[in-house]
Parts: structure tokens; C-alpha cells; sequence
């Protein structure tokens, strides 16, 4: 028998060794954007909540002491 006639060369299923390494990366991927993004929010509220209104009240300060 030749090797054009052996029907097991073209039955043999290709080989597929990067779905595990897809769905590593992309859980990697997930974890990172979750954590950036819980980072990203915590930083919004320091500086909203708690830089802001210290800035704003040394703007009025400076404002109140150049009307005098």
C-alpha cells in the first residue's frame, strides 16, 4: 500500500495545543482589566471626594484675601 492510498495520514486530527493558552490569556487578561478598572474607581474617589474640596477651598481662600 502507498501513502496516497493509507487513509490514515488524512484522517489524523490536527493538533491544537493553544486553546489552554487562549483561555489563560484571556482569564489573565479579565483579571487585569477587573483589577485596573477597581483602581482606576479608587483613584476617582480620593481625588474626587477628598483632593477637590481641599483645592476649592484654597482657591477661595486666595480669592477671598485678593478682595481685600
Amino acid at each position: 500500500m502507498s501513502s496516497i492510498e493509507d487513509k490514515d495520514v488524512f484522517t489524523l486530527p490536527a493538533t491544537r495545543p493553544r486553546p489552554r493558552r487562549w483561555r489563560a490569556t484571556l482569564a489573565l487578561m479579565t483579571q487585569y482589566t477587573i483589577v485596573t478598572i477597581m483602581v482606576c474607581l479608587a483613584v476617582v474617589y480620593i481625588l474626587r471626594y477628598m483632593v477637590t474640596p481641599q483645592i476649592v477651598a484654597k482657591f477661595e481662600l486666595i480669592a477671598a484675601a485678593l478682595k481685600r
